[in-house]
């Protein structure tokens, strides 16, 4: 039997107080995120992340001085290796923090795969996400010595499994909302992208809406209030909006009580431990809205680890390759940031 490799991708997050400077660092010196050349890329990402610590230190010191993310991604992966059986072990690859590709690489040629899986835990493809994690896994696994075939997947923003899952946990939400109140507004909130980067051909917006459209089929509640909005906004940018902070706010001033449900995250960490569950409940106490209720992450659901079990078989046979033989196309031919844009 064929010896399977699947690396599940990931941010990665510190691990220490100590590791939250340079954990930034490597964040804004990648050029998907900021794309101006050496050394001037490098210079601003020293002086942002120098800057930005601090704010950063004291929202990682709510939740423990760490991100959550390593640990989350390991179950979702443990309970992936599961599912998968065989001859399948799962790998794990941060962008910005241990265990970087590199090293992840260097194992999964020390175990002798037969072939790989490359399994981006981002939903929704972007340039500053998905397709800097499958550039850093090529540049490690060439550096390597991997020569086994490699498959990658490149989105899966209405993959059934995670959508049934991100709407099962909605549902919950909506049959706990209390009696008597007024039914509540939904928000849909995904982490933000620049506008320009949307603009110069990143399918990332089109693919949220994609996610949204089928979580509201799912949920087949046509009177359901639902907005998508943004959140995490950094820097002067103009951003992707409507911002969810914005839209607290105005739920706020029409007393209207809001369930708010992550839709790009499938894993705990600060966005949603820190800027959701704290600073935004804040808001909507200060802002007036009479009842706040914010999902879970799919994280382990059974039909979101079914899903991408699923993902991964198709990968095998071909339906969702993108590296090396080319692939499928899902988004609008005027996504240049596609990967499968030459297809």
């Amino acid at each position: 039997m064929a010896r399977l490799a699947v690396v599940l991708m990931n941010l990665g997050g510190p691990d220490s107080a100590a590791a939250v400077e340079p954990f930034l660092f490597n964040l804004f010196s990648d050029r998907a995120i900021i794309g101006l050349p050496n050394p001037l890329r490098w210079l601003i990402a020293k002086m942002i992340a120098r800057q930005r610590a601090p704010i950063a230190r004291q929202i990682y010191a709510k939740i423990g001085n760490a991100s959550p993310l390593l640990p989350n991604t390991e179950a979702q992966g443990k309970a992936l290796e599961t599912i998968l059986g065989g001859e399948t072990r799962i790998f794990i690859a941060m962008r910005y923090w241990p265990p970087y590709a590199a090293e992840t690489a260097k194992a999964v040629q020390e175990w002798d795969a037969d072939e790989i899986v490359l399994l981006p835990l981002y939903p929704q493809f972007s340039s500053t996400t998905t397709a800097s994690s499958l550039a850093d896994w090529r540049r490690a696994a060439e550096k390597a010595g991997l020569a086994a075939p490699t498959r990658a997947i490149c989105c899966y923003p209405d993959e059934p499994g995670f959508i049934a899952a991100s709407a099962e946990n909605i549902r919950r939400a909506l049959v706990e909302w209390p009696g008597g109140m007024s039914a509540p507004r939904l928000l849909l909130s995904a982490h933000g992208l620049p506008k320009r980067t949307v603009a110069r051909g990143d399918p990332y917006q089109s693919q949220i809406e994609m996610t949204a459209a089928a979580i509201r089929n799912a949920l087949n509640q046509p009177g359901l209030d639902s907005i998508i909005c943004y959140q995490s906004r950094v820097g002067p940018l103009e951003w992707l909006g409507p911002a969810t902070d914005a839209e607290i706010r105005r739920a706020g001033g029409e007393r209207r009580g809001l369930i708010v449900a992550p839709i790009a995250f499938v894993s705990e960490h600060s966005e949603t431990l820190v800027e959701l569950d704290i600073e935004y409940r804040h808001l909507a106490v200060e802002s007036g809205v009479p009842h706040y209720v914010r999902v879970p992450t799919v994280a382990t659901s059974p039909g979101y680890i079914a899903g991408l079990a699923k993902l991964v078989g198709e990968a095998r046979a071909g339906g969702r390759a993108i590296l090396p033989e080319g692939g499928k196309r899902r988004c609008d031919a005027t996504f240049g940031f596609c990967p499968c844009a030459a297809t």
